[in-house]
């Protein structure tokens, strides 16, 4: 699914509700050269320079361990260079850049990436738009060809123009207005931060804004900044050197450089003159929040080492200063966070609280300045120095796993700094940095007198909502953008310059597993991978919230997450601190089926990483404290999910589909569900669902089968199984219930969320793949014809998917988007009409062929990583599947035939049988929907019964 999204510090957050946690450049630079973490050494990017005559600089990184080749171009131009009165501009320009060139119809990109089994994107972050693609290796030349192409000529006609900036205006409602943390983190926190510098205008723009930019604009905004001395091509996979400088000599080496400068754009941001404190109200906002604030460093600062440590101790892991004080100790916030920005111009650190129900933003405002004259008053300890300096070199040996993750991190280092080596010596400054540094950073910036405070509250009627500040000023103009020059038209196709031929496929390759079981039953599979020197484990159980007792939705949730709060020997803040003291990730999560625990940690550590592992599933306390502190933290993350339109809709489903049935109830549980849970619950539900018998645990990456028996062993092998019987096989599905039409009325939302979903199929029927192919073409990705029909020809949404959700037993089709109110009743006639067409009429080998591509591409692209990998592998043997279906699935996908995908849709899932639900204001599209369903249900989102088959 093509994002096209803004990068901020909260982008992720914004689809989610919460902050999350700053982007990885900010937050931790996954770069070094050779530094080490114990034993383990983060590989310098090793990148290969040279300069066309044209100015464009070009960097080139062969790796022939990969079937796969990345190709990346960074445009020294963000969203600082958005000309006044048109905030949002460099954004929307981003998107226009995928539709037609001179030589290329619209949508090319995505036929030359998605339908040959890669993939596409681009972002826009204050300083940058980056424009990136992974395809198969023997594709590089067309996409080469590809992106010289649309820096040399752009093609936008009005209509296009006008619809690509509705689908913005849709990713504006659904990122900014039906988030409840959108407008604090998207537009109030920037506008507050700064006062000068463009940076305080939100990436985004204002719906206003967008409405008044050009066809004009475009063009001259292309002609000022596209150009061959403001790009940087990257380049970085399976390649020849010599072939690879030679296409791009033949493509890219003629683009012109143009005479005209660039505008000026080198705003200084005044220095603090003393404390700033705003207000802000926001409609839909269930929690209160606290942001603070302070003015650092511009990313080239020497100091920006030191806050990046201090930032770790802040706030990285639940071993943190905040976490621990805020969420842990006080249990005063239900979520806390910190995120050192650092751009090219100028730097911020914030800190902030989503405050627990019932506490007030004024409570967490002063714990968190606690927390911050800690950090002035005294030096860190040397535990929490060290932990962080792990924690951020194995996030660098993370970050170089793919080869796209080491382009990425090469290309913002020279959005930075202009310099290449910069990014193999960030991780030795980290290293460098001392307590002293940490506590003269904290001196120096993060002052009482400097200090920014935001308060966000809910809007009331004494309080109405605050309104986002428009019309700001900025030192790019749209009269300073250079002219726009002649307009460059699709070319009749016996004039274009021809694609050029794929090269020889290059396969990708899958490593044998070894499959042998421990004494007490244990199952253990191990795909060991030659790279970077990181191991995955993952340990899984029949313990899936199809499992929870009835009445209790939420049990193998709150099992697991306990997990990893207290075990018979250690604390909740002891196994925080001794997962983030090796770097490492270790956790557990549930589904609908299973429970997955997992570890990953650089391979020195490995070790040590999975005995903790082995101790929180063995050995776990469930300590009555600490469910009381998950049960009111799970409740005000559910009350958070219940303000989000997409949110409650997903949570709503189930009970749609099966009613009573254990697939029915969210598998995170209630807000009646959750306070019920006991500790004998959960106890029991352990008791009865973990056992060595029942569990599959998978190695994968730099551990040999050899290591892996050992391992597996030491931390598993004397585990009994306990004398009780194992619990027997269950109905999870139950029987099928009538369709339903259900709306979910939340007044005021920014946006409708649109469900269709419908009785599927199980993980093991014989149609899955047939199944799985059809909905690559249905939903599956941004050329799919769900998205044709509702983004790109109607710009109704930012993005429109299906999912087949096939489970142990039956599982749940779904097709979903979101759009503004007024669209849901259109929108959902699009989603069912197009899942009709797939049973009724069959779709051509034309149009399957690359939907087989964009599967066998996307299970390419998850071997790269340990992780992805690992999780390949565990998903066979969750399902009884045999070990040789790694191999097999290319294969798989290439034997399905067009009359089976349209056998398998009529079968499984005629519309007839399909259920909607609609969450949304309801004034906005009531009328309509009950005119074509005379039946439909509408529950107010007030009385809204997630415990009930109903719904009320």
């Amino acid at each position: 699914m093509k994002t096209r999204l803004i990068l901020t510090a909260c982008a992720s957050a914004l689809l989610l509700g919460l902050p999350a946690a700053a982007p990885a450049w900010a937050k931790a630079p996954a770069v070094a050269t050779a530094a080490a973490q114990g034993g383990v050494e983060v590989p310098p990017l090793g990148f290969h320079k040279r300069v066309l005559a044209n100015g464009m600089e070009v960097y080139t990184a062969r790796d022939a361990s990969t079937s796969n080749v990345t190709v990346q171009v960074w445009y020294r131009v963000g969203s600082k260079d958005d000309p006044a009165g048109r905030s949002g501009f460099a954004h929307l320009f981003e998107h226009l850049l995928f539709k037609a060139t001179r030589n290329m119809p619209s949508e090319t990109f995505d036929r030359l990436t998605e339908d040959v089994g890669g993939m596409n994107n681009a972002f826009t972050a204050d300083d940058v738009t980056a424009y990136y693609e992974v395809v198969p290796a023997n594709h590089l030349q067309r996409i080469l060809f590809a992106e010289a192409d649309r820096m040399g000529s752009l093609v936008v006609d009005q209509p296009t123009f006008e619809s690509e900036r509705d689908v913005v205006k849709e990713e504006y409602r659904q990122r900014i207005l039906a988030s409840p943390y959108g407008r604090l983190f998207g537009l109030f926190a920037p506008e507050t931060i700064y006062q000068d510098h463009p940076y305080r205008r939100p990436g985004i723009g204002s719906i206003e804004e967008l409405d008044a930019a050009t066809l004009d604009d475009v063009l001259r905004f292309h002609a000022t900044y596209y150009r061959p001395d403001n790009a940087m091509l990257i380049v970085a996979g399976n390649f020849d050197q010599a072939q690879l400088d030679g296409w791009i000599d033949q493509y890219f080496a003629p683009l012109k450089r143009p005479a005209a400068p660039m505008p000026a754009n080198d705003v200084k941001e005044p220095e603090p003159s003393g404390p700033r404190t705003a207000t802000f109200h926001a409609p839909n906002v269930p929690l209160p929040a606290v942001v603070l604030a302070w003015n650092t460093v511009a990313y080239r600062d020497a100091d920006r080492a030191a806050l990046t440590v201090l930032d770790g101790i802040l706030s990285t892991g639940e071993s943190s200063r905040l976490y621990r004080s805020l969420v842990y100790d006080k249990q005063i916030a239900v979520s806390i966070g910190s995120n050192p920005d650092f751009a090219q111009q100028a730097g911020n650190l914030t800190a902030y609280a989503i405050m627990a129900n019932g506490q007030s933003p004024e409570t967490g405002q002063a714990a968190l300045e606690a927390e911050i004259a800690r950090l002035r008053d005294a030096p860190v300890t040397a535990a929490e120095l060290a932990e962080a300096k792990n924690e951020l070199v194995a996030d660098a040996l993370r970050g170089r796993e793919s080869i796209d993750d080491r382009a990425t991190t090469l290309g913002m280092a020279l959005i930075m700094t202009g310099d290449a080596t910069a990014a193999d010596r960030e991780i030795a400054e980290i290293q460098a940095v001392t307590a002293a540094d940490v506590q003269r950073v904290a001196r120096r910036y993060l002052t009482p007198q400097r200090q920014i405070t935001i308060n966000y509250l809910p809007a009331d009627d004494e309080n109405p909502a605050s309104e986002q500040t428009k019309n700001v000023d900025a030192p790019v103009t749209v009269a300073a953008l250079a002219p726009a020059g002649p307009i460059a038209v699709l070319l009749p196709e016996a004039e274009r310059a021809r694609l050029p031929e794929p090269g020889a496929e290059v396969s990708p390759a899958t490593p044998a597993i070894a499959d042998f079981r421990l004494a007490n039953g244990m199952r253990v599979l191990v795909a060991p991978t030659d790279g970077l020197p990181l191991v995955s484990a993952r340990l899984n159980f029949d313990a899936g919230s199809a499992h929870d007792p009835a009445g209790k939705p939420g049990t193998a949730a709150m099992t697991a997450a306990l997990l990893t709060q207290g075990t018979a020997t250690k604390s909740a803040p002891e196994i925080a601190t001794a997962i983030e003291q090796l770097g490492a990730n270790v956790g557990a999560g549930s589904g609908a089926d299973f429970t997955n625990v997992y570890a990953n940690a650089p391979k020195d550590v490995f070790g040590r990483a999975l005995t903790l592992m082995a101790d929180l599933v063995r050995h776990p306390a469930f300590a009555q404290e600490e469910l009381e502190r998950q049960q009111s933290q799970t409740l005000d993350g559910l009350r958070v999910a219940l303000s989000q339109p997409g949110s409650i809709a997903s949570q709503s489903v189930g009970r749609v589909i099966y009613g009573d049935a254990p697939y029915a109830a969210p598998g995170g549980g209630t807000l009646t569900s959750i306070p019920a849970l006991t500790r004998e619950d959960v106890a029991a539900f352990h008791a009865a669902r973990y056992r060595p018998s029942r569990a599959t645990l998978v190695f994968s990456g730099a551990v040999t089968p050899a290591e892996a028996r050992q391992l597996a062993q030491a931390a598993f092998g004397d585990w009994r199984e306990p004398a009780a019987p194992a619990p027997a096989a269950i109905d999870k599905a139950g029987q099928a219930l009538a369709p339903r039409v259900v709306v979910i009325d939340q007044p005021g939302a920014g946006q409708a969320a649109v469900v269709a979903a419908i009785r599927g199929i199980s993980r093991t029927d014989a149609d899955y793949f047939p199944l799985t192919l059809g909905n690559t073409l249905l939903g599956g990705g941004f050329s799919s014809r769900l998205n044709q029909e509702i983004r790109i020809k109607r710009g109704l949404s930012y993005g429109a998917r299906s999912s087949v959700g096939a489970l142990q037993q039956t599982g749940v089709f779904s097709a979903s988007t979101q759009t503004k109110n007024e669209s849901a009743t259109e929108v959902a006639d699009l989603i069912l009409a197009e899942i009709a067409k797939l049973g009724t009429t069959q779709a051509t080998e034309a149009e399957l062929a690359p939907r087989r591509a964009t599967l066998i591409g996307g299970f390419g692209r998850s071997l790269e990583t340990v992780d992805g990998l690992g999780g390949l592998v565990a998903n066979l043997a969750l399902y009884d599947l045999p070990m040789s279906d790694l191999a097999a699935y290319a294969g798989r996908v290439r034997a399905v035939t067009p009359e089976q995908v349209e056998a398998a849709f009529a079968r499984h899932l005629p519309t007839d049988r399909a259920s909607l639900v609609i969450v949304g204001d309801a004034s906005k599209f009531i009328d309509d929907l009950r005119a074509k369903y005379p039946s439909v249900e509408v529950i107010l989102l007030t009385e809204l019964n997630l415990d009930s088959a109903t719904l009320k």
